[in-house]
């Protein structure tokens, strides 16, 4: 995925979940929309270098969003989590995600499930199951390259793994899949000590038969590409 129209500066601060103050190496300071709902732990911390974007939209109210934030001034990540679906979706259509091949439609935002869910992914081949696949964006990074998920409480994602377990049992297929956007994670498990309950049900999740894979991504200032698998530790 190209990233255009890009500006570097250094985090002051961000703040009300979807606001941040830039400095940009001119010296200029703008306020930016933070496109992350997420708490971002240790992904904003001040004075990180970050690169924001230009939208080109003059009547949006914070003409720059914030894409990439420098992490431990090592690492990089793509803190934009609107953009995991449509890396997942790039990297199964150019052959990375192996084990997502062979179907010949994907359609987006699908409703499913039995708790008002839209699927992330929905892929679909003649005389194969539907494919279910659920996208988690991950950049917690915590200690020894492991990336954790959540990085808050999320009922929402307790949601997601109900309705995942729920098509298995009706006989589809369904993926959880952690889209990694950040150089420094080199596996990925459940955060038990942000959100327990979490935890225990991933567990479950993968007894009862939901696939779970990660996958990590290669970033520039100028582009993000998944590209490479990573071991997912329950």
């Amino acid at each position: 995925m190209q990233l255009e129209k890009m500006q570097s500066g250094r985090l002051i601060k961000r703040y009300k979940r979807f606001l941040a103050d830039i400095v940009l190496d001119s010296g200029e300071q703008l306020t930016v929309h933070c496109p992350n709902t997420g708490s971002m732990k240790n992904c904003a911390d001040p004075d990180s270098l970050v690169w924001i974007q230009d939208s080109g939209n003059l009547k949006r109210k914070y003409l720059f969003g914030w894409e990439l934030v420098q992490v431990e001034g090592r690492f990089w990540a793509c803190i934009n989590t609107g953009r995991a679906n449509a890396l997942i979706r790039e990297a199964i259509e150019s052959g990375v995600i192996t084990e997502l091949q062979d179907y010949q439609q994907i359609r987006q935002e699908v409703k499913y499930g039995d708790e008002n869910s839209r699927i992330d992914l929905l892929l679909e081949s003649a005389q194969r199951p539907l494919c279910y696949v659920e996208i988690k964006n991950v950049t917690l990074l915590e200690e020894n390259g492991i990336g954790s998920f959540p990085d808050a409480v999320t009922t929402r994602g307790a949601k997601h793994l109900r309705e995942l377990m729920l098509m298995v049992s009706q006989g589809h297929r369904a993926v959880l899949m952690f889209c990694v956007p950040h150089t420094g994670i080199t596996q990925v498990r459940p955060a038990d000590h942000i959100d327990p309950a979490y935890g225990r049900l991933l567990r479950e999740a993968a007894a009862a038969g939901v696939e779970i894979y990660a996958y990590g991504a290669s970033i520039t200032p100028q582009q993000v590409t998944i590209s490479h698998s990573l071991p997912v530790c329950l």
